[in-house]
């Protein structure tokens, strides 16, 4: 390793690092914005008054989440939704102590931000995939992950409706 090459690796780092601390001081600042704004208070008002049940309600955030997970990069998604969503979920009877509530939903923000990572159109993990394999098109592969995608769907769904199965590890250790 030459001076010069370690000079254009520490210029990387810092111009890496800059970008990420650039979206993080972001959200920071929406997540205050969004709080002070009282947007998450006045959405679980506005979802209690409807009479929405607190599953329905994840059901709906799930399908948000994929959605936006479609064309949003994964930490982008999280770090603007969880300051609206989480709030929300907090305030929902879901039948779990409230010291659980902030594990199983960060359990299913991880689980619905890895499932959009292979998501058309935007699929990060599949456009790595395909310049790994050239010779394989773009086509090729969203086709054959297909059936994971299901596979995670169906997981999702049910580490959403049973908490315990993503809480049961937790628990046993933290109690």
């Amino acid at each position: 390793m030459s001076w010069r090459s370690v000079f254009e690796v520490t210029v990387d780092s810092a111009r890496t690092s800059a970008i990420l601390f650039f979206i993080l001081i972001g959200a920071l600042v929406f997540s205050n914005f969004v709080n002070a704004a009282g947007l998450p208070e006045g959405l679980l008002a506005m979802i209690t008054g409807e009479g929405t049940s607190p599953m329905m309600v994840i059901v709906i955030m799930l399908a948000i989440y994929v959605v936006l997970g479609c064309v949003f990069e994964s930490l982008s998604m999280i770090v603007l939704t969880v300051p609206i969503f989480f709030p929300v979920v907090a305030g929902l009877d879901l039948g779990i102590e409230p010291k659980w509530v902030l594990v199983w939903f960060g359990v299913i923000v991880v689980m619905v931000t890895e499932i959009s990572l292979i998501t058309p159109p935007i699929g990060l993990n599949v456009y790595v995939l395909s310049s790994v394999l050239p010779d394989v098109s773009t086509t090729t592969i969203f086709r054959g992950i297909l059936p994971f995608i299901a596979a995670d769907i169906l997981r999702l769904a049910l580490f959403a409706a049973v908490p315990w199965i993503s809480l049961a590890l937790p628990q046993l250790f933290y109690g």
